[in-house]
């Protein structure tokens, strides 16, 4: 597995949950117009050369759920389709301990879509 996130301090929140154990790959930013960043300015060659060049099976895009990190998500899916990979979000939603009242619209539509199975 390839882990992309945005920035170094990304993979400690990945790591402390002790389930991950792939390849990560750091973007050092994300698709910004209005700080005029751009797909040409995360150099995503090397991210493509280096999956090419590995034996990945799935590619995990953890991207903050800002509007910055979708647009980056999507890009990111978009030149990586033609990869005979399983390409992957982190799921998003509400986070556990809180209440459903003080969602936001965004964060229960979220919720709504990455919804589980319940399984014994």
């Amino acid at each position: 597995m390839l882990c992309i996130v945005e920035e170094p301090f990304n993979i400690s929140s990945i790591e402390k949950t002790g389930i991950y154990s792939g390849r990560y790959h750091v973007l050092l930013g994300t698709l910004s117009p209005l700080k005029g960043v751009g797909p040409n300015e995360l150099k995503t060659e090397k991210l493509v050369r280096r999956i090419k060049e590995g034996q990945f099976q799935e590619i995990i895009i953890a991207t903050n759920p800002t509007v910055e990190g979708e647009s980056t998500a999507l890009y990111l899916a978009k030149i990586l389709k033609d990869f005979k990979l399983m390409i992957t979000r982190l799921a998003m939603g509400l986070p556990v301990g809180s209440d459903i009242d003080y969602a936001d619209q965004v964060t229960m539509k979220k919720a709504l879509e990455g919804r589980t199975e319940i399984k014994e």
